[in-house]
């Protein structure tokens, strides 16, 4: 019989249908419906199917009220529950509003002739967040240019611009320990669906890699890591063959590694080495190994960054970001042939 994934706590959220049918994306709906399968699934990544676990709002319930109580639910499973692991999945518009530098997600009843006051700020949502006390939590935003997505229309008003989330949104986002942040895409890129219409390349990807296709024989469980490594690889390599397109996921997480779910139901991938009576003590390289792979994919993503300020001068809190990440990176390596040379 299968373990379950107890302390895994789930919202889930496809926009779907909006009261202004221009703005609809029924991509997300699927989407977040085939992750809340499997997130649900015994076989794989094992969360009780319960709204005690796991709740998936979709189309006319994707309202802002119902985001809004879902965190606030959110916050009373992390309470309840020291060791709680919370997911946020976020498929929908994202926009940049000029005027204010102000980013907003529209869900399903907001208003384009009044989107500050009607749809749901980052700065809310940071701050929902932030009352989130969980040990590990993970936030996946799919938001992104709308042509990607649908056909559907595009002229909100003058200053807002339909854009991923900016780096400053993240940076508040991700505030305190064990937090991660994904987007599934940057800047002006569309996130893309798959030419079969079945779900986005960014979610069916996603899929896979809770299912295991990054792990390695003898895991048990699915981490921040293993998600990352996939969807880098595989993201990119999809839009190029299949939508003659540039897809870049973001990723920005703690150094820390953390497990996000059941790798097959707690049965996981056979070991090619060791005797499963045996305990398996991890070495410092398989501790070290995934935290420096983070760490240096966070940097290529800062160096990537700066490079586009070109002969500008980069702004200082690139500059700082860039310095504290690459001290990150020599401490680890110098850990990790430490680990080795003692081993």
């Amino acid at each position: 019989m299968s373990d379950l994934f107890t302390h895994g706590y789930a919202l889930l959220i496809g926009v779907g249908n909006t009261a202004d049918p221009g703005y609809s994306l029924p991509v997300t709906v699927k989407d977040a419906q085939a992750l809340k399968a499997v997130l649900t699934d015994a076989n794989f990544c094992a969360y009780p199917n319960s709204p005690d676990h796991v709740r998936l709002l979709q189309n006319q319930g994707a309202t802002r009220s119902a985001i809004l109580d879902g965190l606030d639910w959110l916050k009373g499973r992390a309470e309840a529950d020291p060791n709680a692991t919370i997911v946020i999945y976020y498929s929908g518009h994202g926009t940049f509003d000029l005027a204010s530098n102000a980013y907003y997600l529209l869900q399903h009843d907001f208003n384009e002739q009044a989107i500050p006051q009607t749809a749901l700020s980052a700065e809310i949502l940071s701050e929902k967040l932030r009352n989130i006390k969980a040990k590990r939590l993970w936030v996946i935003i799919d938001s992104c240019h709308a042509e990607g997505m649908a056909t559907a229309k595009n002229d909100l008003p003058a200053d807002f611009l339909p854009t991923a989330l900016p780096k400053g949104v993240i940076d508040a986002l991700k505030q305190g320990e064990g937090r991660a942040v994904f987007t599934s895409s940057r800047g002006n890129q569309s996130s893309w669906v798959r030419p079969d219409g079945i779900l986005s390349l960014y979610t069916y990807h996603l899929i896979e890699a809770l299912k295991g296709a990054a792990n390695q024989p003898g895991d048990r469980l699915v981490t921040i890591s293993n998600v990352m490594t996939h969807l880098g690889k595989t993201v990119p390599e999809s839009a190029r063959n299949l939508c003659h397109a540039e897809q870049i996921p973001f990723f920005d997480a703690a150094t820390e590694d953390f497990p996000v779910a059941l790798l097959r139901g707690g049965k996981g991938l056979p070991s090619q080495t060791q005797s499963p009576e045996l305990p398996r003590v991890m070495t410092n390289q398989e501790v070290m190994t995934p935290a420096l792979a983070m760490a240096k994919r966070s940097l290529a993503i800062l160096e990537e960054q700066a490079a586009g300020f070109g002969r500008l001068e980069i702004p200082g809190h690139l500059r700082i970001q860039l310095e504290e990440k690459r001290r990150e990176v020599a401490e680890l390596e110098a850990r990790l042939r430490d680990g080795k040379s003692n081993g």
